[in-house]
């Protein structure tokens, strides 16, 4: 995209999220609920395919535009950016890395839209960062395939119109070998969803079990054709490498907006006769927040720029996702810290994003799997014995 081009898309993101989604993102965090006008202010400003290639129906931006983007979106609610955000990243990416041509052509220009809403069914009760032991299983019936399993916190479950399921289709093969992916529209017979799960925050942001009960789909559906037969954790691993970036992006996103309040409050609340900016330990916690924020900004930066050149779509990713998922939550902790009594009270902004903050660490591969994947890149095989 050039760079004005960009730069417009931005403005207009940034205009939106400040004087449209700000003033109710305590609605939004106590009605579980994003508003009907809002989804659709989202799908009309192209926000459901941002990532998603131009032939397709999408805004194409490189990984390096995406994350200035989702540094916009971290500035209020993680729910806003959850809405589309599997359509853009883990579960579009299946079909953009994996897809068949006829599978792109069917699907990505309806994720574009915001048509179909799609969901990455890849996470279990005993199978998540790891996915070796992947439980769900695929066998084939003639022309079809029918799986079995169960999936567990799903975004978007309840509301998807299509998940990505990943299945062991060869149950021979070790670890992470073996794993196919299939497209299960929903509405087909055998597929269900749970209630919605009820989390510790990211209110409005929805997920839920996913349960697979002889579920038959034709050979069609396996995400690549043939060719994608035992190639779902390649897929997988693809599209969890690219969400990584945004995530960390998203997080730091988040922290600019955590410093803002930070700083805002610390001017403002008066404390013997002074604003607490004026004591050095409250002057501290800002450093150490602005500091920090600075170096998830420039660390998201630099990855997005090795993913897009092809230098680095392993260590950087995970780096960038660990650090700035790590980094958000001792930002967040600072904010509560100087707000004192009134950081820890539902209805201050702060205390929200401390909650919503504690899932980064978690989703799209724990921080201590990104120690793992960032080790073993460093060290070799040396790292495996």
């Amino acid at each position: 995209m050039d760079a004005s081009d960009l730069d417009d898309v931005l403005a207009s993101v940034r205009e939106f999220i400040r004087q449209e989604v700000v003033p109710l993102e305590e609605q939004i965090d106590a009605d579980d609920a994003i508003p009907d006008e809002i989804v659709a202010q989202c799908k009309a400003m192209g926000l459901y395919g941002f990532t998603i290639p131009e032939q397709y129906g999408g805004l194409g931006l490189a990984v390096a535009e995406e994350v200035e983007l989702a540094m916009e979106l971290g500035w209020t609610t993680p729910a806003l950016r959850s809405l589309f955000g599997t359509n853009n990243g883990i579960a579009g990416h299946v079909l953009i890395e994996g897809g068949t041509e006829e599978q792109k052509k069917s699907w990505l220009p309806r994720l574009a839209s915001g048509e179909v809403t799609a969901s990455f069914g890849l996470t279990e009760a005993e199978a998540g960062s790891d996915p070796s032991t992947l439980s769900t299983v695929a066998r084939r019936d003639g022309d079809d395939w029918v799986i079995n399993g169960s999936k567990r916190y799903i975004t978007n479950a309840p509301v998807a119109d299509v998940i990505m399921v990943f299945a062991r289709t060869n149950p021979d093969a070790p670890g992470n070998r073996g794993i196919s992916t299939f497209l299960v529209p929903a509405g087909t017979p055998g597929l269900s969803t749970g209630p919605k799960d009820h989390k510790m925050g990211q209110f409005g942001a929805w997920t839920s079990d996913v349960h697979l009960d002889d579920v038959r789909v034709p050979a069609e559906a396996v995400v690549g054709g043939e060719a994608g037969i035992d190639n779902g954790f390649r897929i997988a691993a693809k599209c969890l490498a690219h969400g990584r970036v945004h995530i960390a992006a998203v997080c730091v996103g988040m922290a600019a907006r955590l410093v803002h309040e930070t700083v805002e409050y610390a001017r403002a609340r008066q404390a013997g006769g002074k604003p607490i900016a004026a004591f050095q330990l409250v002057q501290g916690m800002v450093a150490d927040s602005v500091t920090d924020l600075h170096a998830g900004r420039a660390l998201v930066r630099q990855a997005a720029r090795a993913f897009d050149d092809g230098s680095d779509k392993v260590a950087g990713p995970a780096a960038a996702k660990y650090f700035c998922s790590e980094m958000v939550g001792r930002v967040a902790d600072r904010a509560v810290q100087v707000h004192g009594g009134a950081g820890y009270m539902r209805g201050v902004a702060v205390e929200r994003f401390y909650r919503d903050a504690r899932l980064f660490r978690i989703y799209e591969g724990t921080s201590q799997i990104q120690q793992v994947i960032i080790a073993r890149d460093a060290l070799g095989p040396a790292a495996r014995g």
